[in-house]
């Protein structure tokens, strides 16, 4: 089965920066590749469940160790609500959508 054009271009994102432990290599600069790896790493998490602040952290740090840049991405590009220290993530359709750059 081939990809398309944008499974290709998340595929070699996810590639280049994730390791093979999974962790996050280093964020990347790039506005449209960072929305790759944001995207992924929020995917991670269960759709509808409440996620105090300390377990974000935490969930964050499996993967690189500046969380507070991470956290601040899921929320300015909308792949997370905050509500008093509790984090939910949204519907993909509140998402900042990477493909459509």
């Amino acid at each position: 089965m081939e990809l398309t054009a944008s499974e290709a271009y998340k595929a070699s994102v996810l590639r280049i920066f994730m390791a093979e432990d999974g962790s996050l290599r280093q964020i990347p600069a790039q506005y449209k590749k960072k929305l790759v790896i944001m995207e992924h790493l929020v995917e991670q998490l269960e759709m509808g469940r409440e996620y105090p602040e300390k377990e974000i952290n935490e969930f964050i740090k499996q993967y690189h160790a500046d969380y507070a840049t991470i956290r601040r991405e899921f929320i300015i590009h909308k792949y997370m609500s905050r509500d008093n220290g509790v984090y939910v993530r949204n519907p993909r359709e509140l998402w900042t959508q990477w493909d459509k750059i």
